[in-house]
């Protein structure tokens, strides 16, 4: 199977990547560092660990959004090349509400289809429940490890948010500690406030 690479740009939100194969959205990781001025020093998700850090130069080009061409990588041992038409259009489907959400709009981002073949029956379960957890709501890490079957695994469910591949698709801002915001990862907690602004949400 041939992953498809897409990278995008956000006006006044940073630049993501998305890659996509058979349909639906393999991963997609978010790099905040426009906020901070630091290029792409600032990224959510895992890419320094789901991405392979030593990309094959025989590989085509990444399809590219914005005129910001990158090499291509090999992910998870697959193939990531360029799709011909620059992007598919489940690529584009799924940027256009990336860029909805966060615009303020109400992109929609739960019904896109992302492959969790590889999790385990918890994390599943999670990322299922977690998808559910509408706009504008926040559940805590413990809730939502009791939503999703596990009572007492919010340690597990944050370990979860923490190597969430799938960045906005996977809503791990509207995750939230017992009492507080909680942690966002290497993005920070002013980006994750930001986010929950977008969608009413006060901490």
């Amino acid at each position: 199977m041939t992953v498809e690479r897409t990278t995008y740009t956000v006006a006044g939100w940073g630049v993501g990547d998305l890659w996509t194969a058979d349909g639906v959205v393999v991963a997609h990781d978010f790099d905040f560092g426009v906020l901070s001025g630091q290029g792409r020093d600032l990224h959510l998700g895992t890419k320094a660990t789901f991405r392979d850090t030593s990309p094959d130069p025989a590989l085509a080009g990444a399809a590219v959004l914005d005129g910001r061409p990158e090499p291509a990588l090999a992910l998870n041992g697959r193939a990531a090349r360029s799709s011909p038409e620059r992007a598919t259009k489940i690529a584009r489907d799924a940027i256009d509400r990336v860029r909805a959400f966060l615009g303020g709009g109400d992109g929609e981002l739960a019904d896109v289809a992302i492959d969790v073949d590889s999790c385990t029956w918890f994390q599943h379960e999670v990322i299922t429940t977690l998808r559910r957890v509408p706009r504008g709501e926040v559940v805590s890490y413990g809730e939502l490890a009791a939503l999703a079957g596990r009572p007492g695994a919010g340690r597990a469910v944050g370990t979860i948010c923490a190597t969430n591949r799938f960045a906005f698709f996977v809503p791990c801002h509207r995750v939230v500690s017992a009492d507080g915001i909680g942690g966002y990862g290497t993005a920070g907690v002013a980006v994750k406030r930001r986010l929950l602004a977008l969608e009413g949400v006060s901490l």
